[in-house]
């Protein structure tokens, strides 16, 4: 029976990741986009050093919205904007799931900053994921003044609302789409 639960939540995850990115409507696209311009300022205005970040970095993407719940299996998703050297170049999906002790939901915000072309690029071509060993650095003050590239990406990720307990096993994977 627990097979079938966990089946059901990879089917159900894979089904609303794609159309909620390749679904889009034009006036969601702008909401993810003015979210991210948004979720790009909070991420400054929390740690001023990551402007420095955004600036330098070969590209990142934002995830302004990312959802996350579970009981036993989770899962999260969510849909931001990439940017290279500074200018959009298109949309992505993020999509989690997780087994493990785990309980209630959250949300929050997510920015991935890419090294250089090669990082980006896999990005780009969808061959991007994270797995259970990757970390994230919440967004804080002066988090990112000790913040490194770990195979040339770093992830900062910062609570919008919700509480969460978990003690799971996972990993993140992304689908890019060109504007």
């Amino acid at each position: 029976m627990k097979k079938i639960h966990i089946i059901w939540v990879l089917v159900m995850a894979c089904v609303l990741n794609m159309t909620s990115m390749f679904g889009q409507s034009e006036s969601k696209k702008n909401k993810i986009i003015a979210d991210s311009h948004t979720a790009k300022a909070e991420f400054i205005k929390k740690d001023a050093l990551m402007k420095g970040l955004f600036e330098n970095a070969y590209g990142y993407v934002i995830f302004p919205n990312v959802g996350k719940g579970g009981v036993g299996v989770g899962g999260a998703s969510g849909n931001g904007v990439v940017y290279e050297h500074g200018v959009m170049i298109g949309m992505a999906s993020l999509s989690q799931v997780s087994i493990g002790f785990q309980a209630g939901g959250q949300a929050y915000r997510e920015v991935i900053f890419f090294e250089s072309k090669k990082e980006m690029d896999r990005f780009k071509d969808s061959r991007f994921e994270f797995s259970a060993q990757a970390s994230a650095v919440a967004a804080n003050a002066g988090a990112s003044a000790d913040a490194k590239y770990a195979n040339g990406v770093m992830v900062f990720t910062m609570e919008k609302g919700g509480l969460m307990y978990e003690a799971s096993i996972g990993g993140q994977k992304f689908k890019f789409k060109k504007m």
